[in-house]
C-alpha cells in the first residue's frame, strides 16, 4: 500500500509562486499514473495533470498552459507541482494520486485509489 504525503502548502499574492510536493512511501512500486487533482471552494474536484510513474507527461488541464509544471524525482519517490503567476482561482486544496493500473488522465484521477490528506493553497490579496 503505498502513502502519499504532500507538503508546500501556503498563501501567496496574486501573481506569486508555490512548489508543491508529494512524497510516496510504502513498498508499492513505481506507480503506472500519478499526479494533482485540486478542489476549490465550494466546487468539485478537477484534475490538474497526470503523469506516467517514469515521468512522460500524459494530460493537463487548459489552466495548467505556461504557469504549471509537473516533474518527478524518482530517486526521492517525490511528485512536484511549481505553479507561477498565481491567480485567486488557484485557491483550492491540492492533492497528490496515483494508480497502479488504468488510464492516466486528468479525468481518471479522480478516481484514483492512491491520495494524499491535500494541503490548502490560498492566493488573496
Amino acid at each position: 500500500q503505498v502513502q502519499l504525503v504532500e507538503s508546500g502548502e501556503g498563501s501567496v499574492q496574486p501573481g506569486g509562486s508555490l512548489k508543491l510536493s508529494c512524497k510516496a512511501s510504502g513498498d508499492t512500486p513505481i506507480p503506472a499514473c500519478m499526479g494533482w487533482v485540486r478542489q476549490g471552494p465550494g466546487k468539485m474536484g478537477e484534475g490538474v495533470a497526470t503523469m506516467t510513474g517514469r515521468g512522460v507527461l500524459t494530460s493537463y488541464a487548459d489552466f495548467v498552459k505556461d504557469r504549471f509544471t509537473m516533474f518527478v524525482d524518482n530517486a526521492k519517490q517525490t511528485l512536484y507541482l511549481e505553479i507561477n503567476r498565481m491567480k485567486p482561482e488557484d485557491t483550492a486544496t491540492y492533492y497528490c494520486a496515483a494508480a497502479d493500473t488504468g488510464p492516466c488522465n486528468i479525468v481518471a484521477i479522480r478516481r484514483f485509489a492512491h491520495r494524499g490528506q491535500g494541503i490548502q493553497v490560498t492566493v488573496s490579496s
